[in-house]
């Protein structure tokens, strides 16, 4: 993967020869960084001791979940843990994602770890990136692309999973307390986003199957401040909302904000039902209140996952196209033990204080 200069190269040899019987060899071992950092994170060093540089397009930092899933990456790819890591924040802009990845093949990196704002438009600069002969890592988020080659391999969360379990729950839930209408103002996440379509795929099926009525369906683009303004337009133009279906914890920090400033209730005893995704610290907090009745996991500490893929590929292993992450469902209270979706049973973990002082974002 590295490329070096010939000549670079037969210096180096020649310097290693003549340090034989001098303790030369023994010099490498203090660039492997911390042994105990390596164990949890994956050592990166290459076998020659040099750095192996990582390139990551991160879509921004648009919530908390975001903010976690770049401090993981981050923290993973330190020098400590040996590699150097090229971070580029989008801003929310596909455009400026292949603008960075450009950037990183002109840098000549040795892995690109992209987590797309949205699924299509990377044909042109991924084959770019595979005629460099540099793999590509997609996080977080899919691509839509028309040859899959174009990725070696995604890690992430099964976003349709999620909306499956958000949706079971729900449906439990209400035979559980006589509810027998749910009128359900969905707050989308960015549209064409991975996260949007399994979520959103996941409601629309649901509501289909069971016979509810989505009122009123807006991107709130994952953010806390649009969150909060759909939400007060949903109000004003629906009184019989009951049910909101965020698709990530900002949105539903905002969407509750608006709830209350409009004088209605929140809760298991309150006007409307929330349910949200991602559980972050704070969205487990608001669980346990029964703020947020439902929330699905989606799991943003991926840092240690991608290095584990680098290390496999480092090694010349094959690696699996796709490697979705075991993810749970929290809730308020112990209506609904757990859910079933295509034969197997998930769990629903009741929001405990012992739960949230576990929370490691």
């Amino acid at each position: 993967m590295k490329r070096k200069i010939v000549s670079a190269l037969l210096c180096v040899s020649m310097i290693a020869v003549m340090l034989t019987g001098c303790g030369g060899g023994s010099s490498s071992s203090s660039e492997g960084g911390d042994t105990e950092q390596s164990e949890e994170s994956g050592d990166g060093d290459s076998s020659d001791g040099e750095l192996i540089t990582v390139g990551f397009a991160q879509v921004g930092a648009e919530s908390d979940w975001r903010t976690a899933n770049s401090e993981s990456m981050k923290e993973t790819f330190s020098e400590a843990n040996g590699y150097e890591l090229i971070f580029d924040d989008a801003q929310q802009k596909q455009e400026n994602q292949i603008t960075a990845i450009r950037n990183f093949i002109q840098q000549e990196v040795d892995y690109i770890v992209l987590a797309p704002v949205t699924e299509t438009g990377w044909d042109t600069v991924l084959q770019e990136a595979k005629d460099a002969d540099i793999p590509v890592i997609t996080v977080d988020r899919m691509v839509d692309v028309s040859d899959d080659s174009l990725f070696v391999s995604y890690v992430g969360g099964n976003f349709k999973l999620e909306g499956d379990k958000a949706c079971e729950w729900l449906k439990a839930y209400a035979d559980a307390k006589n509810i027998s209408e749910l009128n359900i103002a969905h707050i989308q996440g960015t549209i064409g986003a991975s996260a949007q379509i399994g979520r959103t795929e996941g409601l629309e099926e649901a509501a289909k199957k069971y016979g509810w009525n989505i009122v009123a369906q807006q991107t709130g683009e994952f953010t806390q401040a649009k969150g909060q303004e759909v939400m007060e337009s949903m109000l004003k133009q629906h009184d019989n909302i009951n049910v909101v279906y965020c698709e990530n914890d900002n949105e539903a920090f905002g969407a509750i904000d608006a709830i209350k400033a409009a004088g209605k209730t929140v809760g298991p005893d309150g006007d409307i039902l929330v349910l949200s995704f991602d559980t972050v610290k704070a969205g487990i907090e608001m669980t346990m209140s029964g703020e947020i009745i439902c929330n699905t996991e989606c799991n943003p500490l991926h840092g240690p996952r991608v290095a584990e893929l680098i290390q496999k590929l480092e090694a010349g292993e094959e690696l699996e196209k796709i490697a979705y992450i075991d993810e749970g469902i929290f809730a308020y209270g112990s209506d609904v033990a757990s859910v079933t979706i295509d034969g197997t049973e998930y769990e629903v973990t009741e929001v405990t204080q012992e739960v949230v002082d576990g929370r490691k974002y």
